[in-house]
């Protein structure tokens, strides 16, 4: 395989996805299914605030860049980062058009409060291993930016969580190449999902969300 060749890459905002529910990751990412809900809707307003691409604003000792592309070549995955503050350092790297040198910290916006599983830590430790490829430098802290609880969390990036995200993210590749979607495992979760009504558990056990979409189409 073609290392080089970003066609083989993976959306890095899958991570959530994958952690969330495996079969929703497969719905949306090799089944291609997507279904809005309240809460999708409301995610997506949340990243408007952040979602202003390639906008670049000076605060003193700060750059602060919003829908920042990056990408891992050794993850095989891509994706945009919500913000990105750019802290002048010493022990940090030079960016092109600005004096001094600057160490990125990754800042991801999300809806909810906090979550008691880590989903949302290991989507922003995947950004974290993005820029530190891309910059060349260490990225030791991030930020999660939640809306109802109206602030951010800082999260330490840790060897742990960087070796958790390339198993995952390995996981998800396997998934992809051999084209598999996981049976239902039907569970609380299953009720705040954007999916649940494309899911169809008492079927799917059966038949593949294409298979049943096709059989409907041909009545």
């Amino acid at each position: 395989m073609d290392y080089n060749d970003e066609t083989h890459y993976l959306m890095l905002s899958g991570i959530q996805h994958f952690q969330f529910c495996q079969r929703q990751w497969a719905l949306i990412h090799i089944e291609n299914q997507w279904e809005e809900n309240v809460k999708t809707v409301e995610g997506q307003y949340v990243h408007r605030i952040a979602d202003q691409p390639f906008k670049r604003e000076k605060r003193i000792n700060k750059l602060i860049v919003r829908a920042m592309p990056i990408k891992s070549k050794s993850l095989r995955i891509s994706g945009i980062c919500d913000v990105v503050e750019f802290v002048e350092d010493l022990n940090g790297v030079e960016l092109f058009g600005e004096e001094g040198r600057f160490l990125p910290y990754p800042i991801e916006y999300k809806r909810g409060k906090p979550k008691t599983h880590d989903s949302d830590i290991l989507q922003l430790t995947a950004q974290a291993i993005c820029l530190e490829e891309m910059l060349l430098c260490d990225v030791k802290t991030g930020y999660l930016f939640y809306n109802e609880i109206k602030q951010r969390v800082e999260i330490p990036i840790t060897t742990e969580r960087k070796e958790k995200v390339k198993l995952v993210v390995s996981e998800m590749h396997d998934y992809y190449t051999r084209k598999y979607t996981p049976k239902v495992k039907p569970g609380k979760h299953c009720r705040s999902c954007s999916l649940q009504n494309i899911c169809l558990p008492e079927l799917m056990n059966r038949q593949s969300v294409q298979q049943y979409i096709e059989g409907m189409l041909k009545e």
